[in-house]
């Protein structure tokens, strides 16, 4: 392990930014973790169900601030979409060429996804598997897939959206909720905000990327602008105090993000900005950078498939032949809070066989690692006999 670690960390350039990295890995481990502890399937007289602690917990809404991290995703793809845009053209390559090779990482795992999810339901179905199971696990799967559709539409729009003020997309949110909720207007205008609801940190990582938010007097404002703006609106206007949906509520803040999600990932960014220096100095360290690169180069199977993962812990606890705690039961006590956290070990481990199977698909970023394998043994010394055997 101690010869992974050093040729990872010799294989790293020297001026790469192993924060920006940082923030990308603690952004998807984050939502992967707060899908694993809010997520519940219950399982009654043979079917499964969604559910979710906060809608019976509601002193757990905390959570929801701290593992709702999509925002800081949104700041960092702004960042290298701008920045990998703006070195391809120095470089010569095209617009069609740099976005098939951005497509192609995100498009690539997630084919395999639906291929793998489309055969499982069908045979689902075919065995006589209750619908409302199938659908309940199929919109678990699929649900992430709406954020790499924006994300790769963000990506698409990056010559158009690199140089776009912030406040922009966020006027047009303000808007969108005046309408929605002041005038009473059609809740499908919301939609407008999936899109202009995430260009705001992903307008400000381009800005990250041409210079700006460089001080940290910027990355307070937004911390303290952002989150008194969240605590003001939920407490005077009435928006709901969770970051993600909770069955039940009229109103999501998430689906579709509304002012207050958008202040409060304003916040998030700040808080992001402000971490930079310490976690630059942390990463320092070739163990923990180790760590987050590894992450990195399987960032899109970890995101795609955890909660596949989730329910196949769930579906194999069902051979128990009754509802375990923590798995299947309603989550409406702290005790099933502390049997999902027993849980997760077997959920991380479910992950790692995913990882196993169809990490391959991440092909570009494969060839990355077999490139930067190449260039660290020009440099490193091979190791010594006992240490290949370890």
């Amino acid at each position: 392990m101690r010869d992974v670690v050093r040729r990872l960390d010799a294989a790293t350039p020297a001026d790469r930014d192993r924060a920006v990295d940082a923030l990308r890995a603690l952004a998807i481990l984050a939502v992967v973790l707060g899908h694993w502890l809010v997520t519940a399937l219950v399982a009654n007289s043979g079917t499964l169900r969604g559910s979710s602690p906060l809608q019976y917990l509601p002193g757990l809404t905390p959570v929801s601030w701290v593992f709702q991290t999509l925002a800081v995703f949104f700041l960092v793809g702004g960042l290298v979409g701008a920045r990998g845009h703006a070195a391809a053209r120095a470089r010569g390559t095209t617009y069609g060429q740099w976005l098939g090779a951005r497509v192609a990482r995100l498009s690539r795992p997630a084919a395999v996804l639906l291929a793998v999810w489309t055969v499982a339901i069908c045979a689902m179905l075919a065995a006589g598997a209750d619908p409302v199971t199938v659908y309940t696990l199929g919109k678990r799967v699929l649900s992430p897939l709406w954020f790499l559709l924006v994300f790769a539409g963000l990506t698409a729009a990056t010559p158009l959206v690199a140089r776009l003020h912030p406040l922009w997309p966020l006027a047009v949110v303000l808007v969108v909720d005046l309408i929605r909720f002041g005038l009473h207007g059609p809740g499908r205008l919301g939609e407008v905000n999936v899109t202009a609801g995430w260009l705001v940190p992903y307008c400000l990582g381009a800005a990250w990327a041409r210079g700006r938010l460089q001080s940290r007097v910027t990355g307070w404002v937004l911390l303290l602008g952002g989150g008194a703006g969240a605590i003001g609106l939920v407490l005077r206007a009435g928006y709901p105090a969770s970051m993600v949906g909770v069955p039940g509520e009229a109103v999501s803040n998430l689906d579709p993000p509304n002012l207050v999600t958008v202040a409060f990932g304003l916040a998030q960014c700040g808080a992001a900005l402000l971490l930079l220096g310490t976690l630059r100095r942390v990463l320092a360290r070739p163990v923990l950078w180790a760590g987050v690169a590894l992450v990195n180069l399987a960032a899109m199977t970890i995101f795609l498939w955890h909660q596949t993962a989730m329910m196949a812990v769930t579906a194999v606890g069902l051979l128990a032949g009754e509802p375990l705690p923590g798995l299947h039961t309603v989550p409406s006590t702290m005790t099933w809070v502390l049997a999902r956290l027993a849980w997760l070990p077997a959920f991380a481990f479910a992950l790692l066989l995913c990882l196993a199977a169809f990490h391959t698909y991440e092909q570009g970023r494969r060839r990355d690692l077999k490139r930067q394998g190449r260039l660290v043994r020009r440099r490193v010394p091979a190791p010594s006999k006992t240490a290949r055997h370890v």
